[in-house]
């Protein structure tokens, strides 16, 4: 029975998600991510397809990030013809995400084609552009939690609740051929146990093979109460400094848990002494969607019978002029703005026009990836460039990391330990500092026959 998959992406790292399964004569890509941190880790997103995008028969995706989803409009642009399969409020926020992605990689492009110009060097094609996004959205095909569809032959897809972000979700593939049954697992992107939002993430007990995010697989998250008074005092010092607040925010997930727990902490951190600015043109429309699928979540983030979080001073930035008015606050704003990861966007804005002044604060509230100026910022830099010139870090950085979105050894030891019978666990979507303890503790605690998985190493799936 052929039913084989092989890793190419997020492998001992946290980006770039890419997986080929092989069932019988089908081939799918599972996850289609970009790469994400230093230039040269990026130019991998410009290598080949790992293999022939004319016989690639579908694509499953677990969630929009883009660290999952971003290569798949150049997989189109590329000949692939076939359906993206992914829960429906994945597919409403990838038809926000991808073209957003687009949109940069033409302007990184146009600057960097500049540059090329002056030296004589020949200019580049981007990776793919606004319109390539927005035209591979006609592809997906939207699906509902815990509902099976056969999408090949003899190949059953059902999604669960993932509890990370709105639609994302775990993946359960079943293939059956001449009577045997084998099925995959793939956790996609676990949530935290005390996500603000979302609701807890879905446990399941059948699986031949697991294979396993390990983002956090190093460590614990603090408790939910002492993230808030942390959260109360970078406030309150912040107050006293008189500064404004930066917050580099992932567009679709933290973003939210951000404004819900400001509402539900209005009186708390004295936000009514503030100006909070959403200043992402992505960041609003996500917000819009999470209005419209509120069902998948229990908590209460927006005003009845509205799309409005439930926040009297928040003001929703969504133009270019409007996003520069905010550079003449000198005092008294939260600015949330994306990249979560500080690689681009409207936030590199602000971080040029507050980083050097010492009544700023810098509040980092997600993971930030190794080449990346988040990660500069949060390992101390001292000074940072910005469009060739350079800016001396004299803000306050504060890195809030009871926030994720992503469980921690607890949680993903906790899904894990779900299954009955102990499957073969490979770990991905995991730098190697999280996934030696990982697979040190499911080894040790579980008796789990636990892997890291490699570049380019192929498994047979329930063996």
């Amino acid at each position: 029975m052929a039913f084989e998959l092989q890793f190419f992406g997020a492998t001992e790292r946290v980006t770039g998600s890419l997986y080929v399964l092989r069932a019988g004569p089908h081939t799918l890509l599972l996850e289609c991510g970009l790469v994400q941190g230093t230039r040269e880790e990026e130019l991998r997103n410009r290598e080949a397809f790992p293999v022939d995008v004319a016989r690639i028969d579908a694509v499953v995706l677990s969630h929009s990030h883009i660290d999952h989803s971003g290569r798949i409009p150049r997989l189109v642009k590329e000949g692939f013809e076939g359906p993206v399969y992914t829960h429906d409020a994945s597919r409403a926020l990838c038809a926000i995400m991808l073209p957003d992605s687009g949109y940069l990689n033409e302007k990184e492009v146009e600057w960097e084609n500049r540059k090329r110009q002056k030296r004589n060097l020949p200019s580049i094609e981007p990776l793919y552009t606004q319109a390539d996004a927005e035209a591979c959205i006609g592809q997906f095909v939207g699906l509902e939690y815990e509902t099976p569809k056969e999408i090949l032959p003899g190949l059953t897809l059902t999604l669960y609740d993932a509890g990370h972000i709105l639609g994302a979700s775990m993946v359960e593939l079943t293939y059956v051929e001449n009577g045997d049954s084998r099925t995959l697992v793939f956790s996609g992107d676990l949530g935290y146990r005390d996500a603000p939002l979302m609701d807890p993430t879905r446990r399941l007990t059948r699986a031949d093979t697991v294979l396993m995010e390990s983002t956090y697989g190093d460590r614990l998250h603090r408790p939910i109460e002492d993230t808030l008074s942390e959260l109360t005092g970078v406030f309150e010092s912040a107050r006293a400094a008189q500064g404004n607040i930066l917050i580099p925010a992932f567009t679709v997930g933290r973003t939210q848990d951000l404004l819900y727990l400001m509402a539900e902490h209005f009186d708390r951190w004295h936000l009514g002494d503030w100006t909070i600015f959403l200043d992402s043109p992505m960041g609003i429309k996500a917000t819009e969607t999470y209005s419209r699928y509120r069902h998948l979540f229990a908590a209460q983030l927006f005003e009845p019978k509205s799309d409005n979080p439930e926040l009297p001073n928040l003001y929703a930035t969504r133009t270019s002029e409007e996003s520069m008015t905010i550079n003449n606050v000198e005092s008294g704003a939260i600015i949330i703005a994306g990249s979560g990861m500080c690689t681009g966007g409207r936030i590199l804005h602000h971080l040029k026009n507050n980083i050097w002044r010492p009544q700023c604060h810098l509040l980092i509230v997600g993971y930030q990836a190794i080449g990346t100026l988040g990660r500069r910022l949060v390992d101390g830099a001292e000074d940072i460039k910005l469009w060739g010139d350079t800016y001396r870090v004299r803000a306050t950085v504060h890195t809030i990391g009871g926030l994720s979105a992503h469980g921690d050894q607890d949680d993903l030891v906790g899904w894990y330990s779900s299954f009955e019978g102990r499957p073969p666990v490979y770990l991905v979507h995991g730098e190697e500092r999280g996934q030696v303890p990982l697979r040190k503790r499911l080894r040790e605690e579980l008796n789990a026959p636990a892997e890291i998985a490699h570049y380019q190493q192929k498994i047979t799936i329930g063996k």
